[in-house]
């Protein structure tokens, strides 16, 4: 009877060790999965915003066809298709006449200097931003309209100022040079 009881003990020990081993190996292969899983999304994710990127230059063309003529029927109805096949790709466009100017989302182009105005405005809108979520595929290219440089700053400084991220912006003061 002594002879069993130990031996008893060293197979709950060894079993005991063995649960535990498959119990890690499950644990690490569940993480595995779910690593794979993610990445595979953020792959996924990655390829459609490099189609839809590649596909912003039809957008445009299709808005500078617009703005050009009477679209026919035919060319119309295709480009309703492919807004909206974009869009339901998660595809926003954004960029609007009058929103606060944001070096993040915004390219400017054109700076107006004007003392009516009291921060830096998109007054003009030149061509559409694009986001899928909240990664930016491209800036709204804009005119920005801000106060004329306080007292110290220089019309550099506040150029700069509408410059941030390093896009370029041509200055207008309105004033003869």
């Amino acid at each position: 009877m002594d002879r069993i009881q130990p031996q008893s003990t060293a197979l709950r020990r060894l079993l005991d060790e063995r649960t535990g081993d498959l119990q890690r190996v499950k644990a690490e292969y569940d993480n595995y999965r779910k690593q794979v899983r993610r990445d595979r999304m953020a792959v996924r994710e990655i390829a459609a915003e490099n189609v839809l990127r590649a596909l912003l230059p039809v957008l445009d063309a299709v808005e500078a066809a617009r703005r050009q003529e009477a679209m026919t029927s035919g060319l119309k109805a295709v480009a309703e298709v492919l807004e909206a096949q974009l869009g339901s790709l998660g595809l926003e466009a954004f960029g609007e006449e009058g929103e606060p100017f944001d070096p993040a989302r915004h390219e400017a182009v054109t700076h107006v200097v004007s003392p009516d105005a009291t921060r830096l405005t998109c007054t003009g809108i030149l061509g559409p931003g694009y986001r899928v979520g909240e990664r930016l595929l491209r800036p709204a290219r804009v005119t920005v309209t801000g106060p004329p440089p306080s007292g110290g700053a220089g019309e550099g400084e506040r150029t700069g100022e509408a410059d941030r991220g390093g896009r370029g912006c041509r200055e207008e003061t309105g004033r003869p040079t």
